[in-house]
């Protein structure tokens, strides 16, 4: 299966709707039920009744793509939730079309680390690992070596 871009808003449609509906249907259902733009950068995504099926309908610079995913024994879990437009990300779409519940899924937060102070090598170990390739440029065997004092 290929991948949305992930700066793509997905929008729901929560209630079933009529799987014989083409193109110019859904285009018009969520242009005056769901109040949203047909030719907006989004994926809309519906299912019939059973929630076995579901159409994905977006625009593509000068032409709408239909998608449709069948399941053949299991069904789709659906968000429950009370708006009638739910809206996702493009991740969360994928995982519901592989079949995860996602208001059971939670992520992790998302964290950031710094270094309070930038690394140090040793150059008892850069003098250990030159043999190895330490490209180092601080740090050459010679900075060991005692140094003459120099007179002023």
């Amino acid at each position: 299966m290929f991948r949305f871009d992930a700066d793509l808003t997905v929008f729901l449609h929560r209630e079933p709707i009529d799987f014989r509906a083409g193109i110019n249907s859904l285009v018009t259902l969520f242009e005056l039920s769901m109040q949203l733009d047909p030719f907006a950068r989004a994926v809309f995504a519906f299912h019939n009744r059973k929630r076995n099926r579901v159409k994905l309908l977006f625009y593509d610079r000068n032409r709408f793509w239909m998608m449709l995913r069948r399941l053949e024994e299991d069904h789709f879990v659906w968000p429950r939730r009370q708006q009638t437009v739910v809206k996702l990300t493009s991740e969360q779409l994928h995982w519901l079309l592989e079949g995860i519940g996602i208001d059971a899924v939670r992520r992790h937060p998302v964290r950031s680390y710094h270094l309070s102070m930038p690394p140090v090598i040793s150059p008892f170990i850069c003098v250990l690992l030159s043999e190895n390739g330490c490209r180092n440029p601080r740090f050459t065997p010679g900075d060991l070596l005692p140094r003459p004092l120099h007179s002023i």
